[in-house]
């Protein structure tokens, strides 16, 4: 694996940057962070699950804080679980579905999903075998929601790779226009991003003014 990891990017920046660019530049470029009771719930649920580990049961074994990369889209992380499942069809005898803790309920954006299939992508290239299918377990609900890791799913992770290895290389935080996602966002009042729409607003006004008198 490359040592420059300035040009890696993170399996978590994947969700902080479809749930926002702007948060996603804020914590992975200028390495801003704030907590709020609901991420400090979420990182209580972590440190119980993500601690280095396995067991086995009948037909299969769970590996716990497991370290993945792919040298191909240059992304590494840490997945929650992996549980290999005995396929005999396999050389290996062992076939890995990854399992993402989530702190809250079933999410309307496909964020989780796809931080999940970049999980799968990682295990396909550190394996050399197909990953079809991992499962979210949603820590409100104590259930497990099957994800398929379609050719869709799979379009939209690399493409959100792509995005985010992008967003590094400009080095800069984008303005965003107020949403009302930004009120459940821990880094709201590091953002403020009233002021930089309206910054942006007046920007792009200029713009387009002096584009009218040249």
């Amino acid at each position: 694996m490359s040592t420059d990891r300035e040009t890696w990017v993170a399996l978590s920046a994947l969700q902080h940057l479809l749930y926002c660019e702007r948060q996603a530049a804020l914590i992975h470029v200028e390495r801003q962070w704030r907590e709020d009771v609901n991420t400090a719930s979420g990182r209580l649920l972590y440190e119980r699950v993500d601690l280095p580990g396995h067991d086995a049961r009948p037909g299969r074994r769970v590996e716990r804080a497991v370290l993945l990369g792919s040298q191909r889209l240059r992304v590494s992380g840490r997945a929650d679980m992996v549980e290999y499942q005995r396929d005999a069809a396999l050389p290996s005898g062992w076939r890995p579905y990854p399992v993402e803790v989530k702190r809250g309920r079933h999410k309307a954006l496909d964020a989780d999903a796809v931080q999940l299939c970049a999980q799968a992508l990682c295990l396909e290239e550190m394996h050399g075998v197909e990953v079809p299918e991992g499962a979210l377990f949603h820590g409100t609900q104590h259930r497990r929601e099957s994800v398929r890791f379609d050719a869709g799913l799979r379009q939209r992770t690399e493409e959100a790779i792509a995005r985010m290895h992008s967003l590094l290389q400009r080095q800069e935080v984008p303005a965003v226009p107020r949403a009302p996602r930004c009120d459940k966002c821990s880094l709201e009042p590091l953002c403020l991003p009233h002021v930089t729409a309206g910054q942006r607003r007046v920007h792009e006004h200029l713009s387009r003014w002096m584009d009218e008198e040249g």
